[in-house]
């Protein structure tokens, strides 16, 4: 991920990178001259003086330069990887994100890909006082090569300590980030399940006390641990930084030519030195976070896998037929915990023909719709579009026939796909036919609420697919959390209207006063089809006696 977001922005890294290489080198030369002016005749004084002030004014443009620029590129950074990540989740195969899961795509929008950003803001932090650091040392070898062979060994033990915490600061800080992804999960349930926490005060304490705040602590203990190893490590540098001044000071300069000198620029560089060898070694774990979060983000991104082709064709596909040949899926099935295998099935759709699907809970009803809206490809057989098979390269496009309301749907708070000129006008002249006016309107292609009961936004749903107008409408129990006056509306109105406008309609259904209404009747237990009222009778319609017979 790291090397990704490089080779997006390798001309304005490598432009900061070098104003920060000038900036740190300027620092130290300053300090170089600070240390020679303590020494030189008063001759020489005006000279170094202009010296001094041209290098730092070109010190402060260099700082001021470098940091913008990185903070751009961490700004560019930020907005890559969340484009990176969204683009992958949109193209991911459906059953993929189901399996992948929402909390981790969250995490990882939200919290890696900010540290992995906020690494690139503190880069000219680490890559400036790194360069410090090396300055002063050579500024050092050109003072005493013996002391610098000293600074060697000192920095030698002190980058030993540290490797060997930042081992051990990294295993902390990889079980905080997979903690944090199940900590977002926790998150969404406190509005998710607000009703039921509210409702339940042994609930709210059990889910507060053992599940989040449990899941919170375990993700402050770990970073907690990760960083304070570092900052122990840093700690110890900096007591060998000390321990070093000292031995040079008082131990090792004796009676030298040169003493003053070696003397006033060894103490300059010391106390000089403490401070950008701080800010490096605190900073550093940045780095660190960012690799974590960058590994985190691999690994996500590489769980999303995309077996098909993104269509660039944008019209809607002509429907004569929808027909399943032996369509075959398999899942792990939660209710009787092992494999669950859905079909064979051969079905085939046609405009202007209302479906309904019935079967108990469980039975692989929403399994079937979701393979032939084409989410999941079949494991087994074949889908086929007026006679043409569906592959992974016009499965996408297949995927553009179906309006759909599933029973957990999502509403978008614009009207996204339709753009007609007179889309507010419709939107609203429907949202009136299903008693809404007085609750939302359609402001500019919008919504100007989604605060509604669960009815209330099924009825919006179903004013989104009408105005998305595919030819193939499915509805997953729509009309489980209506009164009964929109139930009659939806199955008197509503669903007629659809056949009379030449589209095909699957309805998923308990409702079994109303199947006599439907063209079809289709059963499905135990994954399998036990009963097609139009195979087995060849007729266009059920008689409400025959509808209502042994179907629950």
């Amino acid at each position: 991920m790291l090397k990704y977001l490089i080779s997006r922005s390798k001309g304005l890294l490598a432009v900061a990178a070098l104003v920060s290489i000038i900036y740190g080198a300027g620092s130290v030369f300053l300090l170089a001259q600070i240390s020679s002016a303590l020494t030189a005749p008063e001759s020489d004084r005006a000279e170094t003086g202009l010296i001094f002030a041209a290098t730092a004014f070109v010190v402060m443009l260099t700082y001021m330069c470098a940091t913008i620029l990185f903070q751009r590129l961490g700004q560019r950074s930020h907005a890559e990887l969340r484009n990176f990540v969204a683009k992958r989740v949109l193209a991911a195969d459906y059953r993929q994100l189901e399996v992948v899961g929402a909390a981790r795509v969250q995490s990882a929008l939200a919290e890696h890909c900010t540290l992995v950003a906020e690494f690139f803001e503190s880069f000219p932090i680490i890559l400036t006082n790194a360069v410090i650091v090396i300055g002063c040392l050579v500024y050092m070898a050109m003072l005493s090569w013996q002391v610098f062979l000293l600074a060697l060994v000192v920095i030698g033990f002190g980058s030993l300590g540290y490797h060997l915490a930042h081992l051990r600061a990294l295993k902390h800080l990889t079980a905080a980030a997979d903690e944090q992804d199940q900590l977002f999960a926790y998150f969404r349930s406190l509005t998710d399940g607000a009703k039921e926490l509210r409702l339940n005060r042994s609930k709210r304490n059990a889910f507060y006390k053992g599940v989040l705040g449990r899941s919170i602590e375990v993700v402050r203990q770990e970073r907690t641990h990760g960083m304070s190893l570092f900052i122990a490590s840093a700690s110890w540098g900096n007591f060998l930084i000390y321990a070093f001044i000292g031995m040079v000071l008082f131990m090792l300069v004796g009676d030298v030519p040169d003493r003053a000198l070696i003397m006033t620029g060894f103490a300059l560089v010391f106390v000089y030195m403490v401070g950008p060898l701080e800010a490096l070694l605190l900073n550093i774990p940045r780095a660190n976070l960012a690799q974590v979060s960058g590994d985190r983000i691999d690994e996500l991104t590489r769980a999303m896998t995309a077996s098909e082709v993104e269509t660039d064709e944008y019209a809607v596909p002509s429907l004569q037929s929808v027909s399943l040949k032996g369509v075959l899926h398999r899942y792990y099935h939660e209710q009787s915990g092992e494999m669950f295998t859905l079909g064979p099935v051969d079905l085939e759709f046609q405009p202007g023909e209302i479906t309904f699907l019935v079967g108990g809970n469980g039975s692989g009803k929403t399994t079937l719709a979701k393979l032939l809206v084409g989410l999941y490809p079949p494991e087994e057989g074949h889908i086929l579009l007026n006679g043409e098979v569906v592959s992974d390269a016009s499965r996408d496009h297949y995927r553009q026939l179906f309006s759909t309301i599933f029973s957990d749907f999502h509403l978008f708070d614009r009207l996204l796909e339709t753009g007609s000129a007179n889309l507010d006008e419709e939107g609203n002249r429907l949202l009136a036919k299903l008693h809404l006016q007085n609750k939302v309107k359609v402001q500019d292609g919008a919504f100007n609420t989604l605060a509604l009961s669960q009815g209330q936004r099924k009825r919006l749903a179903l004013v989104v697919a009408y105005l998305e107008n595919r030819p193939f409408f499915m509805f997953d129990e729509w009309a489980a959390d209506q009164d009964p006056v929109f139930k009659e509306v939806f199955y008197r109105e509503i669903l007629p209207e659809l056949r009379a406008m030449g589209k095909a309609v699957l309805v998923i259904s308990h409702d079994d006063r109303y199947f006599h209404l439907a063209d079809r009747l289709i059963r499905m237990e135990s994954g399998c089809l036990t009963y097609d009222s139009r195979a087995a009778k060849g007729e266009p319609a059920l008689s409400p006696a025959f509808a209502l017979h042994g179907t629950f």
